[in-house]
């Protein structure tokens, strides 16, 4: 690679360690400089969380590959600022992950914050998550194939500002890519009470029921359909149709 090569930031939530971060090294290689910033342990579930209550540890692996004790965002914010020599990535990609990160689960998602906050750094960024087959199997090559020609389209093209991509992938040769939108669904959960052997309670997330909601051009849809999801996200959350409805409240202060 060569200084002019696009500098592109890799990271996950799955850990450093895990083959879907292998597989999307590999196949970005080819196009640009590739930094490898990861967790060194998995962080499913971490959200968009920044560490600020301990110091964060690097380990350099080897030459640009770096691993964290920290989430996927303390990963790209060490990336961006520190471990890519002075140059500012190009892109910033996320994953791959194993299992979905669609609908109302990606508010929740280690993978998807990696990306957002590359967005939040004005640097095109994107998220690849792909489905989980029996008994937990990956297919990792068919997402990689996919990742690498979004991400080659991303680099000729760029993004929107404040845009990210979030892309899913189902079991097997999906039927084509669909443009989504972010679905929704039903949640109805409880918390389980127990006891240790020594008596003292703990709490369990169970019996959760994740029904999607059916938006025919939603992500859940796209993917119960043999379709790749790439859906639009913003990382701008205001809701700007709710202006004309607060503007009715009295919002002043007593």
């Amino acid at each position: 690679m060569t200084s002019e090569d696009p500098c592109i930031l890799v990271t996950n939530d799955d850990g450093y360690d895990a083959p879907g971060l292998a597989a999307l090294v590999e196949v970005l290689a080819p196009l640009g400089d590739v930094v490898v910033v990861a967790p060194d342990r998995e962080q499913s579930g971490a959200a968009h969380s920044l560490t600020l209550d301990r110091p964060l540890r690097v380990h350099e692996v080897a030459p640009q590959r770096y691993r964290v004790d920290g989430t996927p965002t303390d990963c790209v914010h060490l990336g961006v600022h520190r471990l890519t020599n002075g140059r500012l990535p190009r892109l910033v990609a996320s994953g791959i992950n194993r299992g979905l990160n669609i609908g109302d689960d990606l508010t929740y998602s280690g993978t998807v914050a990696g990306a957002l906050e590359g967005t939040l750094l004005h640097i095109a960024s994107v998220a690849f998550s792909t489905a989980t087959g029996v008994r937990g199997s990956v297919d990792y090559d068919c997402t990689a194939a996919i990742a690498r020609r979004i991400c080659t389209d991303i680099l000729q093209r760029g993004l929107s500002p404040g845009v990210l991509l979030n892309v899913n992938v189902p079991i097997g040769t999906p039927k084509g890519l669909r443009l989504t939108r972010q679905g929704t669904r039903t949640y109805r959960a409880t918390v389980e009470k127990r006891l240790d052997p020594a008596g003292r309670p703990y709490y369990w997330m169970a019996g959760i029921d994740m029904t999607p909601n059916e938006e025919p051009d939603g992500d859940h849809v796209a993917i119960r359909d043999g379709y790749a999801s790439v859906t639009p996200l913003h990382a701008n959350l205001t809701h700007e149709a709710s202006f004309e409805t607060l503007a009715d409240w009295a919002l002043e202060l007593p």
